[in-house]
């Protein structure tokens, strides 16, 4: 693996440079801007430069960069937070260990380790996406999954992929001989059969009750357990199951023998369990059993740049022989839509979509379900400012300049289209207002000037 390194400020310590060479990674220095991948930035000082720098170079985090501090006097700076919300994957002074250059070849070994596994078939064919976001919540998932055996709780809204989530995890589970993958979804327990369904029961342990059963708990044994929408269950099974979670025992209904069972817990739900445990709806000893690690899945309106690569993935999954593109319009509509049901929403959409759709030709507007086509009064569509006066708010919260916010957003605005548009520059001036030449002058300026 090759890492390139650069440095920001003052000249380093001569003899940086001599022990990155002699580490197992390839180093190479940089000249401005940096290549695309994993590198390392030096610095003594934290400064607009550094945090725009950080931002460009990992992509808004996607790629792998390391902050390194010249000295540990820089290292006290409260701006350290602003460095890894800029993008930077750690952060830490150069003098803080006495062989940095193995500390941070094992961390890029890992890191590429987990990343190997997010573009493996594993990833790429179940969890589609590669925005920012959904890397970011890839990367923590995989992390907790193949390096821990920790029990996870997954939160987010409805849609946004937590089973699939949930599965993944049981997958990477490095345990030899490991059992099988078991869910319950807590939306269908009875009160007055929760025992049976999670304990089991013994025969004749109550009316009906012909055969002994085995219940989620014993099922799980040497696998996974899955409680998927765990915030629906109300506070009295919450309480019975505090003591199976923790010690991992249990006893059937109707028997008196303590079962040992021995499982890894992945829980989900779509509440926020600190809030329901403030409203008396969570037991907040039940939460802290559960949620020895926790991720949230972003929504599909945090992942937008996802949209149209989930669309096309579903279409070849119901299409796989010759999957149909999506005409200019079509894209556009997608884009434009909202989607409260998240992935599971555009999945439902796409689908009609394609059950629609006659020829081999690509997939027009007329094949957009009547019910799902968008109002038109022949007013131009308005834009809503509330999300981009919180995201104008937080950069100048961040210490972020009138300068470096309109070059930003102006980036920013350049990027989206672009790759909405694959890259076509003429698509993408006409959308942006301006002309071909205009675009191609701005982009080549932003390369000389040492940004991307």
């Amino acid at each position: 693996m090759e890492i390139w390194h650069c440095f920001i400020g003052q000249p380093p310590m001569a003899d940086i440079s001599d022990v990155l060479t002699l580490a197992r990674l390839r180093y190479q220095a940089c000249e401005s801007p940096p290549p695309n991948g994993p590198g390392i930035i030096f610095f003594d000082e934290i400064n607009p430069r550094l945090i725009e720098l950080l931002r460009t170079t990992s992509r808004h985090g996607t790629e792998r960069v390391l902050a390194i501090g010249l000295s540990q006097a820089v290292m006290k700076s409260t701006g350290i937070w602003n460095l890894l919300r800029a993008g930077a994957s750690d952060v830490f002074a150069w003098d803080h260990s006495q062989q940095p250059a193995a500390e941070i070849d094992a961390k890029f070994e890992h890191w590429a380790m987990i990343d190997e596994i997010i573009q493996s078939p594993l990833v790429q064919r179940n969890l589609v996406g590669q925005s920012a976001a959904w890397i970011r919540a890839l990367r923590q998932v995989i992390e907790v999954a193949k390096f821990t055996g920790s029990s996870v709780l997954l939160t987010g809204e409805s849609g946004t992929g937590k089973e699939l989530f949930a599965q993944l995890v049981h997958t990477l589970d490095t345990r030899q001989n490991k059992g099988s993958l078991v869910v319950c979804d807590c939306t269908t327990i009875v009160p007055e059969l929760s025992g049976s369904e999670f304990f089991g029961h013994e025969r004749g342990a109550f009316t009906g009750a012909v055969a002994a059963r085995n219940g989620a708990f014993a099922l799980a044994d040497g696998g996974t357990l899955f409680l998927d929408e765990l915030g629906e269950l109300p506070l009295t099974l919450q309480a019975e199951l505090l003591r199976v979670i923790q010690e991992r025992t249990y006893k059937r209904v109707g028997g008196n023998s303590w079962h040992k069972t021995n499982f890894r817990l992945i829980c989900a739900t779509n509440r926020n369990l600190i809030e329901e445990q403030s409203r008396h709806r969570f037991r907040l000893d039940f939460y802290y059993r559960i949620a020895a690690w926790t991720c949230r899945l972003p929504t599909l309106e945090e992942r937008r740049e996802d949209i149209l690569v989930l669309a096309q993935h579903f279409i070849e999954q119901l299409r796989p022989d010759k999957p149909p593109e999506m005409d200019d319009l079509v894209r556009h509509y997608l884009l434009q839509r909202r989607y409260p049901g998240n992935v599971r929403d555009l999945k439902q959409l796409v689908t009609r979509m394609v059950h629609n759709h006659v020829g081999s030709g690509a997939i027009t507007v007329g094949d957009v379900p009547e019910e799902e086509r968008p109002y038109v009064d022949g007013e131009p569509d308005e834009w809503n400012e509330d999300e981009l006066q919180t995201a104008v708010r937080s950069a100048i919260v961040s210490g972020a300049s009138l300068k470096d916010i309109e070059r930003t957003a102006g980036e920013l605005a350049e990027r989206i289209v672009i790759e909405e548009e694959e890259g076509n520059l003429r698509r993408a001036a006409a959308r942006l207002g301006v002309t071909d030449r205009a675009l191609q002058m701005r982009r080549a300026a932003r390369r000389s000037n040492g940004n991307h």
